[in-house]
């Protein structure tokens, strides 16, 4: 190696040492800004409800009203706040004694990572929670993701579950270019530098995009100005939700054989326009394949049914609860509006 070619070398390990020092401080950088940003969405929305401690775990929960009991499940990267802000858990709370969790990793209440969260675990745990506050029975409505999980409390403990509200559920496995795309912050290592440095910034930029897809073809309810979007981008949570995501092919693959074994009245709703997920390849598919079933699909709206119609989510509560004290499910007639 001549004079020329070692100083071209030495040359370009310089580069090297200093690209890698700027990357080190500007990831540096951004993890600090996470970590402020986080502490700071955390002030600004305490708990609102109570934990209660499950094998170890503390789950965050809400609970209002009385009467007949109502568990609400929330989609991937969301928590309590988005029944509150929707306004489907007050609308409930006049009626049932509804109970409201933050799933693992989600709000407030912990995501160990020791355990793969599939449905079925979170069904086993939110099961435990619920024979800890006295509830051996109750409707269950699950919302995206959390009607996955709402199948698997069905299938594991369907002594606990009356019945079923399935609300724009994933059923059965499809090619997903955006669940790759979403599962980056889960892979170990990789993922974790990503979730406290640059994650949350990009998840930032995008939120107004991602509220177009799931609401449209519906506009965003004013009232969803509420939800404490700063929370759903703190690491933890980008975790959780990165988690779910790679999890939801394989999770449908698991549970697509096991739904005629649902016996308990079943009330299917979905959004007709849901650009998320397809509504007739999912919905209405399951309904399908769950002869005790009721369907009602919803023109103009999209992901956020309940958001979009929260009467009309409540319409099919009040279904699955007249389905509980009568033999028979009641038609699939149009919901209320």
């Amino acid at each position: 190696m001549n004079s020329f070619q070692v100083s071209r070398h030495v040359g370009r390990e310089h580069s090297y040492r200093t690209a890698g020092r700027v990357l080190a401080a500007v990831l540096a950088g951004t993890a600090v800004v996470t970590q402020m940003r986080s502490r700071k969405a955390e002030r600004e929305n305490p708990p609102s409800g109570r934990f209660i401690e499950v094998g170890g775990l503390r789950l965050h929960y809400v609970e209002r009203g009385s009467g007949q009991p109502l568990v609400l499940l929330h989609g991937n990267g969301s928590m309590i706040q988005d029944f509150e802000t929707s306004g489907l858990l007050d609308l409930a709370a006049e009626r049932y004694r509804v109970i409201a969790f933050d799933r693992p990793g989600y709000g407030h209440s912990e995501r160990p990572r020791s355990t793969i969260w599939t449905p079925a675990a979170q069904a086993d745990l939110l099961h435990a929670a619920l024979q800890m506050l006295g509830v051996s029975r109750s409707i269950v409505l699950g919302h995206s993701w959390g009607a996955s999980v709402a199948v698997a409390l069905g299938l594991r403990h369907p002594e606990a579950v009356q019945a079923l509200v399935l609300a724009s559920g994933y059923y059965y496995p499809t090619v997903r270019a955006d669940v790759a795309l979403m599962s980056g912050p889960a892979v170990p290592i990789v993922g974790d530098v990503l979730r406290y440095t640059i994650a949350p910034i990009v998840a930032n930029l995008m939120v107004p995009g991602v509220l177009r897809k799931i609401f449209g073809p519906a506009p965003v309810p004013a009232r969803f100005a509420q939800f404490p979007i700063g929370l759903a981008l703190r690491p933890g949570q980008l975790r959780a939700s990165a988690a779910e995501s790679a999890l939801m092919i394989p999770d449908a693959i698991a549970l697509r054989a096991h739904y005629r074994e649902l016996k308990m009245p079943v009330v299917i709703v979905a959004g007709a326009d849901d650009k998320l997920v397809t509504t007739e390849r999912q919905s209405a598919r399951l309904h399908a394949d769950i002869p005790q079933s009721t369907f009602h699909s919803m023109p103009g709206i999209g992901h956020m049914v309940h958001h979009s119609a929260p009467h009309s989510v409540l319409a099919a509560i009040d279904e699955a609860a007249r389905a509980v004290a009568t033999p028979a499910l009641s038609s699939n007639r149009p919901l209320a509006a």
